[in-house]
């Protein structure tokens, strides 16, 4: 179980499935069928939120600010960690406890809150960023909203966050919204147009993760954004052959010795701050270090658990697709 839970916190993404849009019952009362098929109720729409900081980004993208988070939110420089978008540090309570799944009671019981929102991976108990013992103490103060985060495609996910955020009262026809949507598309035209010219020239990304003892290739199929951008925008991503049976088969984990079983012309690596950077990956390594795509410094990067709104990967599509087009040069 503890490899299960490191698969999916290592390479496992954020993103929505699929679920029935949200109802205003009579009399008031405030519902929303969560993608673990719950019928979450309210006796009014909560207005007091607290979320995993990349379902708070992708709320507060869509207009809705939330109270308190949950999960990485500053990196150790002080900077807000990509994992929680456009949130403000410093306008939200941080309840985020000392492990991992663990929260603050205390500052969580002073926030008042009458939601909770995360995701939730099927393979795993409890929420992301939440486990099933802490869930368990948060339901005696405000219901939880679970927000699927595999089998699914990107859009998908966009989805279902701007369907909630949309039950909890924002306008998600503005003309900011609209302006997002389109700066999204826009986005994904130019990856699409990358992958055309990839695939023409016979050349594939791997997408890797890795800490001290292994190395990861990614399973695009997986992973909602990496499921999207290759079947629907046809970049060209490496599906390892040997995806690992435990875990979800989200990733196929290698020896440093056996990290050069596959050999593409680009690394795509994860960017989260507890996974290896491209220089940390070299060192003492010299399997990885032996690479043509490390030897001509051909990296480009993987926001794995970016907030799922037009907003957010409009950002990071058109991040990549400069990033692309530099290392193809």
């Amino acid at each position: 179980m503890r490899r299960t839970v490191a698969a999916v916190l290592l390479l496992g993404l954020v993103a929505g499935c699929g679920g029935n849009a949200p109802t205003e019952q009579s009399g008031g009362q405030w519902s929303f069928k969560d993608d673990r098929g719950n019928e979450v109720t309210a006796p009014k729409r909560p207005e007091r939120v607290v979320a995993q900081v990349s379902a708070a980004g992708a709320l507060k993208d869509y207009g809705i600010n939330v109270v308190g988070t949950f999960g990485p939110l500053k990196r150790s420089d002080g900077s807000t960690d990509p994992e929680a978008g456009s949130i403000d540090p410093g306008q939200v309570t941080d309840i985020t406890g000392p492990g991992y799944g663990e929260i603050d009671f205390e500052k969580f019981a002073a926030l008042n809150a009458d939601l909770v929102v995360a995701g939730h991976y099927p393979e795993v108990t409890g929420l992301w960023h939440l486990t099933a013992e802490f869930e368990e103490k948060v339901l005696k103060v405000a219901p939880t909203v679970g927000i699927g985060q595999s089998k699914i495609q990107l859009p998908d996910g966009i989805k279902r966050f701007r369907e909630l955020a949309k039950a909890l009262g924002a306008d998600t026809e503005s003309a900011k919204v609209k302006a997002d949507e389109e700066a999204f598309t826009k986005a994904a035209d130019r990856l699409r147009a990358i992958g055309r010219k990839m695939t023409a020239a016979n050349q594939k990304i791997q997408v890797v993760g890795a800490d001290p003892k292994l190395f990861y290739v990614a399973v695009p199929a997986r992973n909602p954004d990496l499921d999207w951008y290759s079947k629907e925008l046809g970049l060209p991503l490496l599906t390892p052959d040997k995806p690992d049976a435990e875990g979800g088969g989200y990733f196929q984990s290698l020896s440093w010795e056996n990290s050069g079983t596959y050999k593409e012309h680009v690394i795509m690596w994860d960017t989260r701050q507890h996974v290896l950077n491209p220089e940390q990956m070299k060192e003492g390594h010299p399997v990885f270090q032996a690479l043509p795509a490390v030897q001509a410094g051909r990296f480009v990067e993987w926001n794995a658990v970016a907030p799922l709104s037009h907003a957010s990967y409009a950002k990071i599509m058109n991040k990549l697709a400069d990033q692309l087009e530099a290392v193809l040069k």
